[in-house]
């Protein structure tokens, strides 16, 4: 595993006087590898935060949420996580399938504690962990190149209230989505979600406004 510096990194490590200290992380702290201890704590997460680029080096930055456990822990370098029904743009999806690179943070907010992860990924349709899964579209795997537990001073203290109520459950099916109401969506939408959003009512951008506004979107 190489350093994680770069000789931008390096010349903000000098000015701040941290060249020792980051030296020291570099070396002891950033691991090739997973840990138990680390292994333990992304299984027991229910969302993350997933950085890619695209092809300009643009990045953007997503939350995932799913169960507890949905991240799986396959091996010593190896993560997967499942794909559900999102806005279809794939942004990043489609970073991944053309760039690879990835970022994962793992965060607790209750006790405060975080993990870093990057690596490489890959989407995979068929894979076989698919079925694991309910309405899950595809599998994301990771290769992890570096993973270290990041300080967590900076953390805010939340308490969760619920997992979300669209987190696809077995033998149950799962609200549609409320944006997919709008009548302004109604055209692009697939055949499906139109038939269910006739069935429960399109609404106009104000309604959807209020129920945004409300916590029930």
């Amino acid at each position: 595993m190489g350093s994680l510096y770069s000789e931008e990194h390096r010349a903000l490590q000098d000015e701040f006087g941290t060249r020792k200290l980051a030296d020291f992380l570099d070396k002891h702290h950033v691991q090739p590898a997973i840990g138990e201890q680390e292994s333990g704590f992304i299984e027991s997460r229910d969302m993350f935060f997933l950085s890619t680029v695209d092809p300009d080096g643009n990045p953007t930055v997503s939350y995932k949420g799913g169960p507890t456990g949905f991240v799986k822990v396959l091996g010593p370098n190896a993560l997967a996580f499942p794909g559900y029904d999102g806005n279809g743009m794939f942004l990043s999806m489609g970073n991944i399938a053309g760039q690879h690179k990835v970022g994962m943070l793992f965060i607790d907010f209750e006790t405060p504690h975080r993990v870093r992860v990057q690596g490489t990924a890959r989407v995979v349709r068929d894979d076989p962990l698919v079925g694991e899964f309910p309405e899950a579209q595809y599998i994301v795997r990771v290769e992890v190149t570096s993973i270290w537990v990041n300080c967590p001073r900076y953390i805010h203290t939340y308490t969760r209230v619920e997992q979300s109520r669209y987190v696809p459950k077995a033998a149950c099916e799962t609200p549609l989505a409320q944006w997919k109401r709008l009548d302004m969506v109604q055209e692009v939408i697939a055949d499906e979600d139109r038939a269910r959003a006739e069935s429960e009512g399109v609404l106009s951008l104000d309604a959807y406004g209020e129920k945004l506004v409300k916590g029930e979107a």
